[in-house]
Formats: structure tokens, C-alpha cells, sequence
């Protein structure tokens, strides 16, 4: 009886549209899987500053990896960390396998922040992250959308794609939770 309860929860919570399922209190509660196929919890992150980007390799933004890998670099010693999401959301910019996305990235940006599984940011089938850095700051409207995560796992700003990582809005906002 139990086990049918449960089953008739979770199937009614699935149902529910993205904004009216449980929405995480911090990023670092939520496990997700790395572009290799490995969860990996987001509490290996407490303690960071970290600046969560949707990220596509076909997008007139995907220049911006080589910003968010000088970031991930210039910022590392001080406790920032880039998390990228590849999402197929947004023109179907990013159609490539795990394996493809990892190659482009690796080669054309020389990428070593973490990446992980393709994700949904947006709509009925949004990921639990996403539903997390949306909560209170919008979704994304392209791919290159930036939230700026406190070293508490809470959001405290997010940037258009227009943004750029070498943007001084942007390093304003890091070197300020960085302190």
C-alpha cells in the first residue's frame, strides 16, 4: 500500500508543471551527471563561488566559452568555479552527443570547468538545477545565460547572454562574492 501511495505521489509530482514542483533550497543539495556520464554532487561545491551557464557549441555566443574558461582560470585560487549545462533548447544549437560537445569544447576552447549531461532549462521538463537558478531570477532566453551562485549555494544575480565573461558587470559581481 505504501509503495502505491508513493508511486501516485511521485507520478502526480511529475505531472505538475515546472514552476509548481518542489524547487531545491540550494544548489548544493542537487546531483547531477557530467558529460561522461558520472553524478557528481553539487556540494563538492560548498565553499565556491560558482557561475552556472546553459552553453551550446553552434550559438553566436559559443565564442564566450573562451571567456568562461579565462574565468574558470583567472578565478580558480580564489574559489570560483564555472558549471556548464549544454542545452538543445534554444535553435537546436547544441545537437551534438556528450562525446562531440566534450571533443568541441576541449579543442576549440580548451575547456576544463566541469560540463555536464544535456539538460532542459526551461518548460515542462526542466531540470531540478534550472528550476533551482530560475526560481527568483528568471529563465534563461538564450543560450550563454549566466547565474552567479553565492559560496552558500544560494543565486545572487544572473546575466543575459549578452553579458559577456569579460564583461566588468560580470567580474564586478564575482570579485564581490569572491570577498
Amino acid at each position: 500500500m505504501r509503495l502505491i501511495l508513493a508511486l501516485a505521489i511521485l507520478s502526480t509530482t511529475l505531472l505538475l508543471p515546472a514552476q509548481e514542483r518542489k524547487v531545491p533550497v540550494s544548489l548544493h543539495e542537487l546531483t547531477l551527471n557530467t558529460l561522461d556520464g558520472h553524478p557528481l554532487a553539487l556540494s563538492a561545491y560548498k565553499g565556491k563561488v560558482v557561475l552556472a551557464v546553459n552553453v551550446a557549441s553552434e550559438c553566436g555566443y559559443t565564442p564566450q566559452y573562451e571567456g568562461l574558461q579565462k574565468l574558470h582560470a583567472d578565478y580558480a585560487d580564489r574559489g570560483l568555479v564555472v558549471l556548464g549545462f549544454p542545452c538543445n533548447q534554444f535553435g537546436a544549437q547544441e545537437p551534438g552527443t556528450p562525446a562531440q560537445i566534450g571533443a568541441f569544447c576541449q579543442k576549440n576552447y580548451g575547456v576544463s570547468f566541469p560540463l555536464f549531461e544535456k539538460l532542459d532549462v526551461k518548460g515542462p521538463t526542466q531540470a531540478p538545477v534550472y528550476r533551482f537558478l530560475t526560481a527568483h531570477h528568471g529563465e534563461p532566453a538564450w543560450n550563454f545565460h549566466k547565474y552567479l551562485v553565492g559560496r552558500n549555494g544560494q543565486v545572487l544575480k544572473a546575466f543575459p547572454s549578452k553579458v559577456t565573461p569579460g564583461g566588468a558587470e560580470l567580474r564586478a559581481a564575482i570579485e564581490a562574492a569572491l570577498r
